[in-house]
């Protein structure tokens, strides 16, 4: 028999069960409570209370070009508060008596908005006795924020005056747009990479957080340092400013001219796989051209005729044809298993039998397919197997986010002996550029193995890493294969038909007087909206190529998207390739002032108007006679401002006094005097156009109010 009763014990069991339920009921039941009702209260709280540790940013490393040249870098900015519980009763009367004298500062300082607009904002924060009260929306600059910082009372100390400020680490590109998909970006005010080398390198920009320890003494906070922050380290890039530049205009203005959509270009150092740049265009809704997305390592497209040069210098290297081998193209419209292929002069006759260089130089679809299809129908993973050691399919493992590799598909078999991925049509279309995807940085780069004798380099975006100015590591040039892509003979007869393409055959746009060029065009379909057939049908031009032809320094490719004929490779795209080569070979020249004289011709520059005595300095120095001169360097002295006026034997200067109580005119300088001028009297500048200053929007003589814009016309 039990010695418990459970006649009486159960009953006290079931009474603490009970108790410990409608108490577990309210623990839940009150923190529901303070979860919801009570958030914000607690969440104030949590504001409130200050960390004993606080984790110290470091600097974000600089994105320097190949010479050293600032592509990104971190400055700071602030956004401005006012905290009116500080500074007590004290602090409120010097309030009360100079909110006025504050509220008009500001104005001057961030003249779009009122000085009453500015009293109003401010004394609602003070009715409210907000201890975080915005000044002003928006981040500002450093030396706005010591204007702001000299106002009365905003000069006092935080404690005293309740003035404090955030300071943010922003990233500035000081060249713009420059190659903005290649450089990259960060995510708003988060130091966070967004894209590009920006984020293929974060960990090395980034550096490493330092800690501190807040601690109070005698009612103060005091950051007491435990780690320093390591800042991140700078990165070396392969991208030449004033090259990306050339092919940025070179694009931009190719596609205005034709009404594309899209504009590629790649320019690549032949030995080392040096990308000097690379443009990736787009037409937005306004119909300016921005970079969107980086097209040139991500788009997979089928190539079109630039891809022909890879099937001939398969064939070639397996030596089942060779330049005396010749193809009988008709009228320009052959029967291939069931479907046409049509040369594009089939309307003009053809190109009848011609011989293997001339397919290549006239962009034969038919010349290079009945190759193909001859020497390959029956074993096309062959002529597949040819074409990977091209290197055209190879992953060329950039570091760049978004990079697709390519994709070529090797033929396949099932159990029974059927193609389960291929048909009869598969391997004439593959060989003049389509059923592949390739992205045009693939492309470019077999292009720069053949210019470089067979070697491939993969493509390299950065040469080192930098720390207070010294290399702590470098990235040298780098094989995709270690062996050729071809055999030495091979590439040597290629060299010369891509030579000719350009000297004599469709390629003759990208070709220059001052040198040689090599390359090959290329125009493909795009099936954009319900196929070939049924949706609208967008061409990609392309052009590949390198320069000079005989002795390789760079190579290139330039895609173009456009919609409608006309459309043509070389004379669009190869126009595009032209000005950059030009352009780029052009810096190279090393002539001297000398040659350039005409003993026929005025020796007398035509001279702006702005700084006289810098115009003198120079003018003494070429030996070109003018009306007056100063002494001084120009570079130290004061400016002496005046007009200028070329005549017969001399330049005549004219000078003009300045009144910094009204707007200067002008007309005639050139933009840095310009700017000078009208910045150093208190206006902002904006710049259309470049040369000399056509018009101004603040008149010459018009009573100056500080911070006003003033757009100036250059042409």
């Amino acid at each position: 028999m039990s010695k418990f009763d459970n006649d009486k014990v159960m009953p006290r069991y079931m009474a603490v069960a009970v108790v410990l339920t409608i108490i577990g009921f309210a623990v839940i039941g009150k923190a529901f409570y303070i979860m919801t009702v009570k958030k914000q209260y607690w969440t104030d709280v949590a504001d409130r209370l200050k960390r004993d540790s606080v984790s110290v940013k470091p600097k974000r490393g600089n994105i320097l070009s190949c010479d050293g040249q600032l592509m990104a870098t971190s400055i700071p900015e602030y956004k401005i508060y006012m905290d009116f519980k500080a500074g007590g009763k004290e602090k409120d009367s010097i309030w009360q008596a100079n909110v006025d004298s504050i509220c008009i500062g500001l104005h001057e300082i961030f003249p779009q908005k009122s000085a009453e607009e500015f009293k109003k904002d401010l004394e609602e924060g003070h009715q409210k006795t907000s201890q975080h009260w915005a000044i002003w929306p928006k981040r500002i600059d450093y030396n706005t924020y010591t204007e702001v910082k000299q106002l009365p009372l905003f000069r006092m100390s935080r404690y005293k005056s309740g003035f404090h400020e955030e300071e943010f680490n922003a990233r500035r590109r000081p060249f713009g747009s420059l190659g903005e998909r290649t450089i990259g970006s960060l995510f708003g005010a988060k130091d966070s990479a967004r894209l590009g080398l920006e984020l293929a390198y974060d960990s090395i920009l980034r550096g490493t957080p330092g800690l501190t320890n807040r601690r109070k003494i005698l009612n103060k906070y005091m950051n007491i340092p435990v780690t320093m922050p390591i800042d991140g380290c700078d990165i070396v890039t392969t991208i030449d400013v004033k090259m990306q530049d050339l092919a940025e205009r070179a694009v931009i203005d190719e596609l205005k001219l034709i009404g594309g959509d899209l504009g590629v270009a790649i320019l690549m150092e032949v030995e080392t796989g040096d990308i000097k740049a690379i443009v990736n265009m787009t037409r937005c809704a306004d119909g300016e051209y921005r970079e969107v997305k980086n097209n040139a390592v991500s788009d997979l497209r089928e190539p079109g005729s630039v891809f022909k040069t890879a099937s001939i210098l398969v064939a070639l290297d397996d030596g089942v044809v060779d330049t005396t081998y010749h193809v009988e193209t008709g009228c320009g419209v052959y029967p291939m298993h069931g479907r046409e292929m049509k040369d594009h002069n089939w309307r003009r006759g053809g190109y009848g039998n011609i011989s293997l260089p001339r397919i290549l130089e006239v962009s034969s679809n038919i010349g290079v397919s009945r190759i193909i299809d001859e020497k390959y129908g029956s074993k096309p993973e062959k002529y597949i197997e040819g074409i990977y050691r091209t290197g055209l399919a190879a992953d060329l493992k950039l570091p760049i986010k978004g990079y697709a590799k390519p994709h070529i598909r090797m033929p396949e078999k099932d159990k029974y002996g059927h193609w389960t991925n291929w048909s009869k049509t598969a391997l004439p279309w593959m060989s003049i550029g389509y059923e592949t995807q390739i992205p045009p940085i693939s492309t470019v780069t077999f292009y720069n193995a053949i210019a470089n004798d067979g070697v491939m380099m993969r493509p390299r975006f950065v040469k080192s890493i930098m720390k207070d100015g010294k290399t702590v590591a470098e990235f040298p040039p780098e094989k995709v294969m270690e062996r050729r892509i071809a055999k030495p003979q091979t590439i040597k007869t290629m060299q010369t038909i891509l030579e000719h393409v350009v000297s004599q055959g469709l390629g003759r746009k990208a070709g220059s007087r001052m040198f040689k060029v090599a390359g090959k065009t290329g125009t493909a379909q795009i099936a954009e909206g319900g196929g070939y057939k049924t949706g609208t049908v967008k061409y990609w031009l392309s052009f590949a190529g390198y320069f000079p032809a005989d002795n390789p320094r760079y190579s290139c490719i330039v895609c173009l998207k456009k919609s409608g004929l006309p459309a043509s490779g070389g004379g669009m795209s190869g126009v595009v390739f032209h000005h950059i080569a030009e352009g780029v070979m052009a810096r190279n020249l090393k002539m001297n002032v000398k040659d350039a004289h005409d003993s026929t011709s005025t020796t007398i520059p035509d001279v702006k108007n702005g700084n006289l005595l810098e115009t003198s300095y120079v003018l003494n120095r070429l030996g070109i006679k003018s009306n007056q001169s100063w002494g001084g360097s120009y570079a130290n002295g004061n400016p002496i401002w005046g007009k200028a006026e070329r005549q017969h034997s001399q330049v005549a200067f004219q000078k003009t006094s300045i009144n910094r109580d009204v707007a200067p005119d002008v007309t005639g300088m050139g933009a840095k005097d310009a700017v000078f001028l009208l910045e150093n009297n208190g206006l902002r500048v904006k710049l259309l156009g470049r040369g000399k200053v056509k018009s101004q929007s603040y008149p010459a003589g018009k009573a100056i109010i500080k911070g006003s814009e003033c757009v100036l016309v250059l042409n």
